[in-house]
């Protein structure tokens, strides 16, 4: 993660950013890259992110820049952890509250002991899910997210991953709130849709937080503006400098 001291960002630096509510993964990408070109006085450098996260989500989102871009296959393979609260009742297309409710089901039947029995049988381990429609995944090359909000029908197909750990942390009858440690790639949406629908009703995200990335958690986080600000005052490894050590300026 980023340390004190003169900072090099274009031989490679790593942030972690509490990603705020409402901003899209790439939203905080561009904000860095811009502080970063401004300061380097430079048109361009690498900045990239390891693990998208949802506009509805906040949490942990991993930053590299320059040759440390190169690292971010191998950083968003760690295991990631969340507080996720859903709302059974009710299902949504997307599984969160990016779109209007589109049907509503019986949940008075649910009870704490039977969401905790149906997260112990069910989810967790090695499991499979199948991707929400609205998300990144590819089908035939384009983006599953742009075909669903044009009202095509996307077909994804299931993909195992493991949850490690998942606990009822609150239960407030229509809602719950969970803790949940999984491998790359999973969706929580589509786990509040199939934890919903294994209960008998339907569910869907209604809050979504990335607590943990590998050992980076949410308290070794800059906000947006901390970063920024950082950015901003300290010292860095300016291109003139790198060229003097044999660097380049791209």
């Amino acid at each position: 993660m980023m340390r004190e001291g003169k900072l090099n960002p274009i031989e490679g630096e790593v942030f972690a950013v509490d990603k705020p509510l409402r901003w899209t993964s790439f939203d905080v990408v561009k904000r860095v890259r811009a502080k970063l070109a401004h300061r380097l006085g430079m048109k361009k450098i690498k900045v990239g992110h390891a693990g998208t996260l949802d506009p509805l989500a906040t949490g942990v989102l991993v930053v590299c820049t320059g040759r440390a871009t190169k690292r971010i296959d191998e950083l968003q393979a760690h295991v990631k952890e969340y507080v996720a609260t859903l709302q059974f009742g009710a299902t949504t297309p997307s599984f969160d509250l990016e779109t209007e409710i589109d049907a509503r089901y019986e949940w008075e039947h649910i009870t704490r002991e039977s969401i905790e029995r149906v997260l112990k049988e069910q989810f967790t381990g090695t499991i499979e899910q199948v991707p929400p429609s609205f998300s990144a995944c590819k089908v035939d090359g384009h983006r599953a997210y742009k075909m669903a909000r044009k009202g095509h029908e996307v077909e994804l197909k299931p993909k195992q991953l493991v949850i490690d750990e998942i606990e009822l942390l609150d239960c407030n009858l229509p809602t719950a709130t969970l803790r949940i440690v999984c491998s790359k790639g999973t969706y929580i949406r589509a786990l509040a849709r199939d934890i919903g629908a294994a209960l008998g009703s339907g569910a869907h995200l209604v809050a979504l937080r990335r607590t943990r990335v590998g050992e980076v958690s949410v308290d070794d986080c800059y906000t947006v503006e901390e970063l920024i600000a950082r950015l901003q005052d300290c010292e860095m490894v300016m291109p003139e400098e790198l060229a003097q050590q044999g660097g380049d300026k791209k």
